[in-house]
């Protein structure tokens, strides 16, 4: 079996005195867009950011294309860290740089390129997010929630990562653009052959984007699979979060 992009195995974190997931492990492989549900406080976010490595966890690995970066050689960590780009619930991006500038950054990071290629690069991305040359003087403070949402991808994929992590996608986006932003990306993970891991509570963009849903509750994955499999599974939680809950019978 090959080995995936995202092993998580043991996971124990804790905020403070509290205990936010028990001995959690989930895998996620190549060419698969994983999208990861639950409860508020049901700790997906923190999830994410041990993911990333932004978090340690109190126990257990979570190791990206074989690697835990806890313990990783520095050099093996950032070549690591350039195999995957993020896409924050807001956008993150720096209030205080053009959009140019926010997707360029990553790329001076490698201190390898030269400016025209930079160039050149930036306007590629900016392209494949569908943003016309013309905005990339803009800053995000002139920006539509939805342009902001693309900026950020654009950035995400400067380095031309092999795993893309979605936090909230369409949160904050009206129907239409969160339509559009789902196939935006939809194009662009078939096009490039890009693993996705993303935390969502948009049924919609689950049921379009997601070739396996993830649910967790009480600290751990409480299921996992198509997303039809997972609707049907009678945990009080997914009941509830899909609208598969019986109701409860008035007495007569």
């Amino acid at each position: 079996m090959a080995e995936p992009v995202i092993d998580i195995e043991g996971l124990w974190t804790k905020r403070g005195d509290q205990t936010i997931h028990r001995d959690l492990a989930m895998r996620v492989d190549a060419g698969e867009i994983v999208g990861l549900v639950g409860g508020s406080g049901s700790g997906k976010t923190t999830l994410l950011r041990v993911v990333i490595g932004l978090d340690a966890p109190a126990r257990g690995t979570v190791k990206l294309f074989g690697i835990d970066p806890l313990h990783a050689q520095r050099r093996k960590r950032l070549a690591m860290q350039r195999r995957f780009g993020t896409l924050f619930q807001a956008g993150a991006l720096f209030s205080a740089l053009s959009v140019f500038d926010n997707i360029a950054l990553p790329l001076r990071e490698l201190r390898s390129l030269d400016k025209r290629l930079i160039r050149d690069l930036v306007m590629l991305k900016l392209n494949l997010v569908e943003i016309e040359p013309r905005h990339a003087g803009k800053m995000p403070a002139e920006l539509s929630g939805g342009m902001i949402k693309r900026v950020a991808l654009a950035r995400a994929l400067a380095l031309d990562p092999e795993l893309l992590v979605l936090d909230e996608p369409t949160s904050g986006l009206d129907p239409d653009r969160s339509r559009s932003f789902v196939n935006l990306i939809q194009s662009l993970s078939h096009e490039h052959g890009l693993t996705v891991f993303m935390v969502t509570h948009d049924v919609d963009t689950l049921s379009t984007l997601a070739t396996r849903v993830a649910v967790l509750a009480e600290g751990r994955i409480v299921a996992d699979g198509p997303l039809d499999e997972v609707r049907n599974n009678k945990h009080p939680f997914i009941a509830s979060f899909f609208g598969t809950a019986q109701p409860v019978p008035h007495p007569t």
